[in-house]
């Protein structure tokens, strides 16, 4: 097994126990984001793959403040029921142009740093960026943003042969809707 399928063996292990807290809501998901995080970081430079490496740095970073705002969230809420907060246009709206301008000029900037797969890396990031500030703040749609990022996720490391990494975004993805039903069912709006 060579170096970097380590790193994706690891990065598939601690993503799967992630995802795991992730449907669970357990603010104890970030911690463990740290730790899929950097094992990606390294698989992904080695692919030259920028954005998707890029963004588990992201992941990395944004971890710490997932966890403060969840802890905090989870004590307005009882044990059995998971914090939800609504979802504001304004957000919405800045999410959407985010994707639609940051797209293509991620495209531009990995085009001549000489990344692979610069659309759909530039596309992963966009959307796995936007949808992990929305997993920070408890919005329910994060779910369907996770579903179209996590699928594309798949396609991409699909195609730079990354087949352990494409397994644990075709996991993701599956799982999706099950997160999505869950926090639905179990969630009670904090910001009401």
């Amino acid at each position: 097994m060579s170096f970097i399928e380590v790193m994706e063996v690891v990065t598939l292990v601690t993503g799967l126990i992630y995802l795991f807290l992730e449907i669970v809501q357990s603010p104890w998901m970030w911690v463990v984001g740290i730790a899929t995080g950097v094992p990606a970081v390294i698989a992904f430079a080695m692919q030259s793959t920028w954005a998707s490496m890029s963004l588990n740095v992201y992941y990395v970073l944004i971890s710490v403040l997932g966890l403060i705002n969840w802890r905090r969230a989870k004590q307005k809420v009882s044990e059995s029921n998971y914090a939800l907060c609504h979802l504001r246009k304004s957000v919405l709206l800045w999410s959407a142009l985010a994707v639609l301008v940051g797209t293509p000029l991620l495209v531009l900037v990995l085009n001549y740093f000489g990344g692979q797969e610069t659309i759909l890396d530039a596309l992963v990031l966009v959307l796995s960026a936007v949808a992990t500030w929305w997993l920070a703040k408890l919005y329910l749609a994060q779910w369907l943003l996770w579903l179209v990022a996590d699928s594309i996720s798949t396609a991409l490391c699909l195609n730079l042969g990354m087949y352990w990494l494409s397994a644990l975004y075709a996991t993701y993805a599956a799982w999706t809707l099950y997160g999505w039903y869950l926090w639905k069912k179990k969630g009670v709006y904090i910001d009401d």
